[in-house]
């Protein structure tokens, strides 16, 4: 039961830093500038329902994936460190203005595929992160992480939904740090899989 728990902990502190639901509703308030509060509920509910799908289709079919590419454990854990120490070191560079660096679109509900479910919530870390938590996981872990990237994107729902009420109480700069936090979160997450592939590779696990 300990355990689970301390899994569940760690996958709930994971997919919380790669998905990042208070730096991206700054976001979806640039992309959904000028629309009526219906479009962007439903833009919102679209996109969350859609990054649940991805993940959740990468996380039971990851292990056929790997075996249809034969791909290895311990390269995926290196690779998949390496893209999200990226990741994380770019939210920790990152300066404020570029939260406005996705350009201009007209109020389409196709961006609720492209770019938010696609790749703001459901991007390569976010996949990398959840196929490696499955990577050696039984099946109680994979529904787990399931529902826990679940309620992940209600989190995310919720939050983008009370965006503008949010920005206006905590401001943008306190938004930018709080990236960051997550930025430094995720950087640990993909040195640690960096170091557990190269142990699996050497057989120095312990």
């Amino acid at each position: 039961m300990d355990n689970l728990l301390t899994f569940s902990i760690t996958v709930f502190t994971g997919f919380f830093a790669i998905t990042n639901p208070i730096s991206n509703m700054t976001v979806f308030l640039s992309l959904t500038q000028g629309a009526d509060e219906r479009t962007k509920r439903d833009i919102n509910k679209r996109a969350n329902i859609i990054a649940f799908i991805i993940v959740t289709v990468f996380v039971l079919l990851g292990k056929y994936i790997f075996e249809l590419f034969n791909i290895s454990i311990p390269a995926f854990k290196i690779t998949g460190g390496i893209l999200i120490l990226y990741i994380g070191f770019d939210m920790l560079q990152s300066k404020k203005s570029n939260i406005k660096n996705i350009k201009d679109v007209h109020i389409d509900e196709n961006i609720a595929v492209s770019p938010l479910a696609i790749p703001i919530l459901a991007g390569p870390g976010t996949i990398v992160t959840a196929m490696n938590f499955v990577s050696n996981a039984q099946t109680l872990q994979i529904f787990l992480v399931i529902a826990i990237f679940g309620s992940m994107s209600l989190l995310t729902y919720i939050t983008f939904r009370l965006s503008k009420y949010i920005v206006k109480l905590v401001g943008y700069n306190v938004i930018s740090v709080i990236g960051k936090i997550m930025g430094l979160i995720i950087a640990i997450i993909g040195t640690g899989m960096i170091i557990e592939g190269i142990k699996i590779s050497f057989n120095l696990m312990q």
